[in-house]
């Protein structure tokens, strides 16, 4: 039996995986961001709302490592 693993740094591999991956990776962020700037504005704790932005230092890198997280539940 043979082994497969998934490496999830690596860059999808043909034009159908890029796009599939911008439609899911954009929205995602897109909402995810929106909450995070909203928790920002009211000044609330929003990185423990997001999973994976508990130790990000910026909103930025916080959003984006949740939706990693989150992309990485629903593939």
């Amino acid at each position: 039996m043979t082994e497969s693993t998934f490496d999830v740094a690596s860059k999808p591999s043909s034009w159908d995986d890029q796009i599939a991956f911008v439609l899911i990776f954009v929205p995602c962020f897109v909402l995810l961001f929106s909450f995070a700037l909203l928790g920002q504005l009211v000044g609330v704790r929003w990185k423990s709302w997001l999973p994976g932005a508990e130790k990000m230092t910026n909103m930025i890198s916080g959003v984006k490592a949740s939706v990693y997280t989150f992309m990485s539940y629903i593939i």
